[in-house]
């Protein structure tokens, strides 16, 4: 089978897949509608890998430990307005914007774990050209994974690069990515995403300077396909 007929397939539905979001909302942004139409048919399991705690440091009313509480119930929100439950997910907790800091045999074990228990073998990460330190760490994770199971089989998303890359398409070209329609769950998707309501600005108050996702973001990734291609 070809890496492309593969992808189609666990676009499909029929398999269950894993999706690992660096952080609370990447994947409802970016997979909010493969979600959906897994959670409807053969399911997926969701691996958060940080707290998501950095996105508001000066904040004194939310300090790391309550955000990430918060962000946690976030994601739970969305998943399960997106058909999912409390067993679909997997929070490691790892320190957000320093998942590159903890030892990566430590979480390639507990990636490990998850991927054997819930017997998948199609997993979605972030795409390398992610900016993000935690995204370019989580593809880096899975690309090592990738070397010592050849039986799984990763495939990208984009996040943050194709919001802030002006040649998004072009230098993804040679990918031949996929689009996905996601028309028939956008209600469904724009709903969860909204589920994350400290990163749209609606909790903090105290940080004038904390992180708020950009309305025309949003937008985007609300309206348009998504977007997969082979992991290079």
């Amino acid at each position: 089978m070809s890496e492309n007929a593969r992808l189609l397939d666990a676009l499909s539905g029929r398999e269950k897949i894993a999706v690992l979001a660096p952080h609370p909302d990447d994947e409802t942004l970016a997979c909010g509608g493969l979600l959906a139409r897994a959670f409807s048919a053969a399911g997926v399991h969701v691996v958060c890998m940080t707290d998501g705690s950095a996105s508001h440091p000066g904040s004194h009313d939310w300090p790391p430990a309550r955000l990430a509480e918060t962000r946690r119930a976030e994601l739970l929100a969305a998943l399960n307005i997106l058909g999912g439950n409390t067993e679909d997910l997997t929070w490691l907790g790892l320190p957000d914007s320093r998942m590159h800091e903890v030892a990566t045999s430590e979480v390639l074990a507990s990636l490990t774990d998850v991927i054997d228990a819930q017997n998948i073998r199609h997993i979605f990460v972030p795409a390398r050209e992610d900016k993000h330190c935690d995204h370019q760490t989580t593809a880096q994770l899975a690309d090592a994974l990738r070397d010592t199971r050849p039986d799984l089989h990763f495939y990208s998303y984009p996040v943050w690069s194709r919001w802030d890359d002006p040649q998004f398409a072009q230098n993804t070209a040679p990918y031949d990515p996929v689009h996905l329609d996601t028309s028939p769950f956008r209600e469904t998707k724009i709903n969860a995403i909204r589920a994350h309501r400290s990163q749209l600005g609606q909790v903090v108050q105290d940080d004038p300077e904390g992180f708020v996702l950009p309305e025309p973001m949003v937008e985007l990734f609300a309206q348009e396909d998504e977007i997969f291609w082979r992991m290079p």
